[in-house]
């Protein structure tokens, strides 16, 4: 028996995240980029560029998985243990590679880009080996790192985006309530934790029936277990007066978007409540300083001087918020729209950012523990747009 190193297999009728009119801008824009770069065809290998510009969200399961995007053609990658599903969720083409022969992954790429063109590739993402092998099977006459264009374009959000992030602030929002009817004295984290998840993914499940359901998920952490934003559930119980951290995060298609906030165990001491309130005061000043015009920079130096002069810079412990859209803590993040020092992009109008100060006061200081709050703003032409419901703050969040 003959056996192919790649074939087509397209079954099923084709469900995209978005209309498929979406797809053929993002990929306008991409193309134009090129053909300003003289990039004949791009290999897209990262999860996010390749939902971003296909639909298609990968399983990699340590294979490998593409986009290849030439001035004509859009064609998805995949492995042959996913059958017709990448077709089915791919705007444009699908070719399926075998392992019969070792490679033929890059052979089935060979067959779109041919060989001795200039290519671009995602050097935020490809692997030596990779890279090596995108060398040795498409000969390129010249090569381009794509990566940073495209997140450029990533950033700017449309107005379908837009749609889908506020739905994905709202099923935030349901998870977060959710959590805070479980959080009672002596419930264990991971009890609270999935209560909040199941109530995110019913709600997705009701807002995108033809949805594909993946990677949404809670961290609820409590007491000494707040110190970090990403520190895993446990089994811990909640205890009297225990500070705790309610971290949602709806996955709708790849998208992210999340709900963060500070709680207490049935009351809260004068000293953290002091902590706590200078970390909502902080966070009421950043979402009033994301306008446009503002630069990344500039808006973290004023919360910086915010907390200088309450005594408190010294217990911040990352950047005070990022950009939203394709992106999760598996795969992708759009660097260049954080808060932080060394940032210095622009908001503009349409781009999705969060507002999320976080102190942490060590262990055996008074008000010991980590407090945090988020929200998620959209950026318009005369201000900002908070689409994140649900309350901070102590009026609200003592539960239990």
């Amino acid at each position: 028996m003959e056996r192919p190193q790649f074939y087509r297999f397209h079954q099923g009728e084709k469900v995209l995240p978005f209309d498929p009119s979406e797809y053929d801008a993002r990929l306008s824009k991409l193309r134009a980029g090129m053909a300003e770069k003289g990039v004949d065809a791009c290999v897209m290998t990262s999860m996010h560029n390749i939902a971003y510009y296909s639909g298609f969200l990968y399983c990699s399961f340590g294979r490998p998985y593409g986009l290849v995007v030439t001035p004509s053609e859009s064609v998805t990658i995949s492995a042959g243990i996913d059958a017709a599903q990448p077709w089915r969720r791919s705007h444009g083409d699908n070719i399926t590679y075998t392992d019969w022969q070792r490679n033929n992954y890059w052979r089935a790429i060979e067959s779109v880009t041919g060989a001795g063109k200039v290519i671009g590739y995602e050097g935020d993402h490809i692997s030596l080996a990779q890279k090596a092998l995108l060398d040795e099977f498409l000969m390129p006459s010249g090569s381009l790192d794509i990566a940073p264009m495209t997140m450029v374009q990533r950033m700017h959000k449309s107005q379908a985006e837009l749609d889908l992030i506020r739905h994905g602030a709202q099923v935030a929002d349901v998870g977060g309530y959710a959590i805070k009817e479980a959080a009672k004295l002596g419930a264990r984290e991971i009890d609270v934790a999935m209560a909040g998840r199941d109530a995110m993914e019913l709600e997705i499940a009701k807002r995108f029936p033809d949805a594909e359901y993946r990677d949404t998920w809670v961290w609820f952490q409590s007491g000494i277990n707040t110190d970090g934003a990403h520190n895993p559930v446990t089994s811990r119980k909640l205890e009297r007066g225990d500070i705790l951290s309610l971290n949602t995060f709806p996955m709708i298609s790849g998208y992210y978007t999340a709900l963060e906030r500070t709680m207490f165990v049935q009351e809260v001491d004068d000293a953290s409540r002091k902590i706590w309130e200078a970390n909502v005061g902080a966070h009421e000043y950043g979402m009033s300083l994301l306008k446009p015009g503002a630069s990344c920079s500039e808006v973290t130096q004023k919360i910086n001087e915010f907390f200088a002069e309450r005594d408190l810079l010294q217990y911040r412990t990352f950047g005070y918020g990022h950009s939203f859209g394709v992106l999760s803590h598996y795969f992708g993040r759009e660097a260049g729209l954080e808060l932080r020092e060394d940032i210095d992009t622009v908001l503009e109008p349409g781009m999705v950012i969060s507002m999320e100060p976080m102190l942490t006061i060590p262990e055996g200081q008074p008000g010991a523990g980590g407090y945090r709050e988020h929200d998620i703003l959209i950026i318009t032409e005369d201000g900002n747009e908070n689409i994140t419901g649900y309350p901070y703050g102590p009026d609200f969040n003592i539960v239990g």
